[in-house]
């Protein structure tokens, strides 16, 4: 043990040294931490967390301190409600705001799945339009993206698509890697019908894309309707997940505070308890993770 303790305080003098003394050993480790994780965080988190601050939605500090007392006030008083215990307090309080991270990742990945969404439509709806008028998919593609109506990350891989199919000469590849990125069915529909076109030579695609083009307008009116029921669940869900915490004090009236009491004398009690909470828990998480994923993936 003693030997863990010299290098521990050796490793620290090494890079404390080390240190050219401009800065200080926490400045030095946030920087140094910074870039290992540049280096290895996931690439879809990098991408949402920065999108996030470019729309002005990334969480604040007076966010943060909201959910905190929000989630741990609510997590406290529910477990004083079942144990009358200070401890528990504490103990149930700090897990429900350690889970505060999660759920604003998961709050940012819907917003920047909408985000998308949206792109992917003006993408759809104004390459048909541009086609329409230069009979050619690859200038259409051209035409999107100089009219300054997408942004990044789905102008940077349009691009890409654009390059490809220069490259190659066809446009088979840039629709495979585009429809890897956006997997939407409206996206997929699209370039099956320029395969299609670009094939076939069909004489007379106006229909055709007059068609597409009502498609997408349907399946987008689906996807936001979709967004409205899923936010009037989402309402009708935290509700009724809090009534089920809650379910304890109907217990307590039934049983009169002094029962109550000597139920938890009992060991067994409190392993029944625990499994409540745990059990709602897991239900409450679990339908915040079906309101937040996938949205507009349709």
């Amino acid at each position: 043990m003693e030997l863990v303790i010299w290098f521990v305080i050796a490793l620290f003098v090494i890079i404390y040294r080390k240190n050219d003394g401009t800065e200080t050993f926490y400045n030095f480790f946030k920087s140094q931490f910074g870039k290992i994780y540049a280096k290895y965080a996931p690439y879809s988190f990098q991408t949402i967390s920065a999108k996030m601050k470019d729309l002005k939605q990334n969480y604040t500090m007076k966010d943060y301190v909201v959910q905190i007392v929000i989630l741990g006030g609510f997590a406290g008083g529910v477990a004083f409600l079942y144990f009358y215990n200070f401890i528990m307090v504490a103990i149930y309080g700090g897990l429900a705001i350690a889970f505060v991270p999660y759920l604003a990742w998961l709050r940012s990945k819907r917003i920047y799945s909408e985000y998308i969404f949206e792109q992917i439509q003006v993408y759809t709806t104004n390459v048909i339009m541009e086609f329409n008028t230069t009979q050619s998919f690859v200038k259409s593609l051209e035409g999107v993206r100089d009219s300054g109506i997408l942004e990044d990350p789905v102008l940077e891989d349009l691009k890409v698509m654009i390059n490809m199919s220069y490259q190659n000469g066809t446009i088979d590849e840039s629709i495979e890697y585009f429809n890897e990125k956006y997997p939407y069915y409206m996206v997929k529909n699209m370039h099956q019908l320029f395969l299609q076109i670009t094939k076939e030579g069909a004489k007379d695609s106006g229909e055709a894309l007059e068609n597409m083009s009502m498609d997408i307008d349907a399946l987008v009116e689906g996807v936001y309707r979709d967004q409205m029921d899923r936010k009037q669940f989402h309402t009708k869900f935290i509700t009724f997940a809090c009534v089920l915490f809650l379910l304890v004090m109907v217990m307590q009236v039934l049983l009169g505070r002094k029962n109550y009491m000597l139920l938890l004398d009992l060991w067994y009690a409190h392993i029944v308890l625990h499994a409540i909470i745990i059990i709602n828990s897991y239900f409450l998480l679990t339908g915040e993770k079906y309101y937040n994923d996938d949205v507009g993936v349709e």
